[in-house]
């Protein structure tokens, strides 16, 4: 009897088989070698490396790793590959001689290649090829050496997620960790335009987004505490309207769409309220914050080790380390990873 044959289509992997995509940084960065890293310490079995071979490779070396690495034409291929590869996919068109650019200086083909590698691993994820992204750090002068026209990550995956001719979807910047979630209503301008750029219509977007997120994490009622902006939230009015003006018409039209959000509260107090520390639960699950330091530094503070970059309202997950490429120490092999690999982790539990 022959065998028989069916013609339906084989069903597609299902999102938790599909591999985690983490781009490769900036080349002259630390990022490749805390990629090396993790990899080396089994966080990154299930991931493939959107980057340069020989840059990879350069890395586990300055770690003192000696590992496998596994190049790959697709990042389907990540399958094929046993626990404790080191697997790496190159961009198409990806610059030639990125391993042999110094380490810890600026240079535009650094930038242009960071950046290559963001669009490819936004491609392959909208293709359906990548769980989640991964982002190593990328540094911003050298993408504007490179004629990137973005400031960062967060403003150049809100391009890459728009179909053509759509609008771009608003999204946010939230800064992570076992005690603080943070996310910004403004991020990466100079002081002065942050504030001429608050609105009331922004301000209700990141509530919404925020509150959205929050579900993604599994809370049932998300708890939103919102920071002022002028010391003391304007201690009403005297040092500031805008808490007036701005920030609490936007928490009342949050609040009659359903969002747990509350305050303004004083921005040099509501972190610490919001804080979920060992014996004293947080009063909030979010803080939103109007501007980048005010809701940076207190996450970072913590701990950057364990601080995660998460960009809100993306079509795709979309995780980061919080710290920089540390031009200082690159090449030493002396990084820490722990960021990179909690990181991984938050893009796993928010695409399970």
């Amino acid at each position: 009897m022959p065998p028989h044959h069916t013609d339906a289509a084989a069903s597609p992997p299902s999102r938790a088989a599909l591999p985690l995509l983490v781009t490769m940084g900036d080349a002259s960065g630390i990022g490749p070698e805390i990629i090396a890293k993790a990899a080396a310490a089994g966080e990154l079995d299930d991931a493939v490396v959107v980057g340069d071979v020989g840059v990879l490779r350069r890395a586990a070396s300055a770690c003192g790793l000696v590992m496998p690495v596994a190049v790959l034409d697709h990042p389907s291929d990540r399958a094929a590959c046993p626990p404790g590869v080191l697997a790496v996919c190159a961009p198409a068109s990806l610059a030639s001689g990125l391993a042999d650019l110094p380490f810890g200086a600026i240079d535009a083909r650094a930038g242009a290649a960071a950046a290559r590698c963001i669009e490819q691993a936004v491609s392959w994820t909208q293709q359906g090829a990548g769980r989640a992204i991964v982002t190593a750090p990328i540094h911003k002068e050298a993408l504007s050496a490179a004629g990137v026209a973005f400031p960062g990550h967060t403003e150049m995956l809100q391009a890459l997620a728009a179909a053509p001719g759509a609008p771009m979807p608003p999204v946010r910047m939230m800064l992570a960790n076992d005690e603080l979630r943070v996310v910004l209503v403004t991020i990466h301008m100079s002081l002065r335009r942050a504030i001429d750029a608050l609105s009331t219509p922004g301000i209700v977007d990141t509530l919404a987004i925020t509150h959205a997120a929050g579900l993604r994490f599994g809370l049932a009622a998300p708890r939103i505490a919102v920071a002022g902006l002028n010391p003391h939230a304007g201690e009403g009015g005297l040092f500031g309207d805008e808490e007036i003006t701005l920030i609490a018409p936007a928490i009342a039209q949050a609040r009659a769409a359903g969002i747990a959000a509350s305050g303004p509260f004083a921005p040099d107090t509501v972190f610490m309220r919001a804080r979920d520390a060992a014996g004293k639960p947080g009063e909030f699950d979010f803080v939103v914050a109007m501007t980048h330091d005010h809701g940076l530094i207190p996450v970072k503070y913590l701990g950057v080790e364990q601080g995660v970059n998460v960009t809100l309202g993306l079509p795709f997950v979309r995780t980061s380390p919080d710290h920089g490429t540390a031009f200082d120490i690159a090449g030493l092999g002396v990084a820490d990873p722990a960021s990179l690999v909690a990181a991984a982790r938050m893009a796993r539990r928010l695409a399970p």
